[in-house]
């Protein structure tokens, strides 16, 4: 049986080492303005290519949208 983890309440299978800027390219989200949670703590842009994520965690996504 495959480790998961969930992203934006999505099942996903967990990579050993997968990082959140894996996680946004399997994802395919693109959008320059987001903001990423692990387990509901917040990581930091600089932090995507280094910040491992781990075995069934609760990740999330958020876009963020200016408007006016």
């Amino acid at each position: 049986m495959s480790k998961k983890i969930t992203v934006n309440e999505q099942i996903i299978d967990w990579e050993e080492n997968m990082t959140v800027d894996r996680i946004l390219e399997i994802m395919k989200y693109t959008f320059k303005m987001i903001v990423v949670k692990v387990n509901g703590e917040l990581v930091k842009k600089e932090q995507y290519k280094t910040r491992v994520i781990p075995e069934s965690a609760d990740v999330r996504v958020i876009h963020l949208v200016a408007g006016g």
